[in-house]
């Protein structure tokens, strides 16, 4: 199975960014990643990609609070282009892709979202669980479309909801099952792009 090219975008700590980096490097995860980008210029996600020794990027994203502007977007698309990479992750990206990378990356962009889709799409999914009075919810790798946590999914996993869960140690169980349901989605994806 050939190895496939990733490009991983972020806005924060970084941690399933991490979980890729760390499956790639045991082997159980048969890809590279090309370069890590982020829109925030001190996010520790860039400090992870140095520490696994990836080409990192500072993306100056313009004065939109949740989307890039459209020239920001096109300087991705071109730095994605010029790494080689076939597979766009987004491992906490906190912007909305507009159409020039979704047309740039058809069915190429995937993301992981803290809920088992489509229930509870938005911000703070493992919050919105717990006010809805579920008992289970999880996290879902999906493609990326033009609506906020829609897309055809790809893989899905369960955390079950404990009776004393407070949304700080709910949303660390649903980071676990994140960081081993991101890598093995990826792995699945290798045979198929």
């Amino acid at each position: 199975m050939k190895r496939l090219a990733l490009g991983i975008l972020g806005s924060g700590k970084g941690s399933n960014c991490r979980a890729i980096l760390e499956s790639i490097q045991a082997g159980t995860l048969p890809a590279e990643a090309r370069v890590v980008i982020s829109e925030v210029l001190d996010a520790p996600i860039l400090e992870i990609a140095r520490e696994f020794s990836v080409p990192n990027a500072y993306l100056p994203p313009g004065q939109f609070r949740t989307r890039l502007e459209p020239n920001a977007e096109a300087e991705l698309v071109k730095m994605l282009r010029e790494a080689g990479v076939e597979l766009v992750v987004l491992a906490g990206f906190m912007r909305v892709l507009k159409a020039t990378m979704l047309s740039a990356f058809a069915r190429r962009i995937i993301n992981i979202h803290p809920s088992l889709l489509p229930k509870f799409p938005g911000l703070e999914a493992w919050k919105q669980a717990l006010d809805a009075g579920a008992t289970v919810t999880g996290c879902t790798v999906h493609f990326v479309d033009e609506k906020i946590d829609h897309g055809d999914i790809i893989a899905q996993s369960e955390v079950p909801i404990l009776p004393n869960d407070s949304p700080d140690s709910l949303h660390a169980r649903i980071q676990i099952a994140e960081h081993e349901l991101y890598p093995a989605a990826i792995t699945k994806l290798c045979g198929e792009i």
